[in-house]
């Protein structure tokens, strides 16, 4: 047993007011992103994405935010791993970027919808070689049963794709995550947190509010 009710750590760093929010939540998201770049926080661009199962089951991974502007949020993956699959079943999906060493977290909710070809191919183009060959080989989710076979296809791969530039899967793309729902999250001092929601309004105007921590 380990007991860590007396692990804890207070949060000073900063405040959040009504006042000093941007009136779009894309803007706000953009303020921190930017803050987060400057600040060294590690991989900003990482958060974690819920997606829930036909039957009902939450999952929960790491994925990397590549492209973001006032359309939505992407991020790239195989269409046969397990966080598509659910996508296509269910389309409503949460977004968590956890900026721990800033005392900041930002939660986006809303629904999942796959980007199109020619936009998943000019992101395909920039990756490296050896990330471009990676999308051929992993039949992502399914199980395997050791390292040497990931190794074995990287080499047919290789060998393949030597004598020209490598295409782009039909089967690997972009997810956007439309948002329906923002909540920027600021740690304060004896749990009493800033939190502000923003909900578009059916009029398509972004609400704001104050959440109770």
């Amino acid at each position: 047993m380990m007991d860590l009710s007396d692990y804890r750590k207070d949060y000073l760093m900063d405040g959040l007011n009504r006042e000093v929010l941007k009136k779009n939540p894309f803007d706000q998201f953009e303020l921190w992103f930017q803050q987060a770049i400057e600040l060294q926080v590690n991989e900003p661009n990482a958060f974690s994405l819920a997606t829930v199962s036909e039957a009902g089951a939450p999952s929960l991974r790491t994925v990397l935010l590549k492209i973001f502007d006032d359309r939505g949020f992407v991020f790239f993956t195989n269409y046969s791993s397990s966080k598509a699959k659910e996508i296509e079943q269910n389309q409503n999906v949460s977004a968590l970027f956890p900026w721990i060493n800033l005392e900041r977290q930002i939660i986006i909710t809303g629904k999942a919808e796959k980007i199109s070809k020619a936009e998943s191919l000019k992101y395909f183009i920039s990756r490296p070689h050896g990330s471009q060959l990676g999308a051929w080989i992993s039949q992502q989710s399914s199980v395997i049963s050791s390292r040497s076979i990931l190794e074995m296809k990287l080499e047919q791969m290789k060998n393949k794709f030597s004598k020209g530039k490598v295409p782009l899967p039909d089967f690997w793309g972009g997810y956007r995550i439309v948002p329906q729902k923002f909540e920027f999250w600021q740690g304060r001092t004896n749990r009493l947190h800033d939190r502000f929601q923003y909900r578009k309004n059916d009029s398509g105007v972004w609400n704001i509010e104050r959440l109770a921590p």
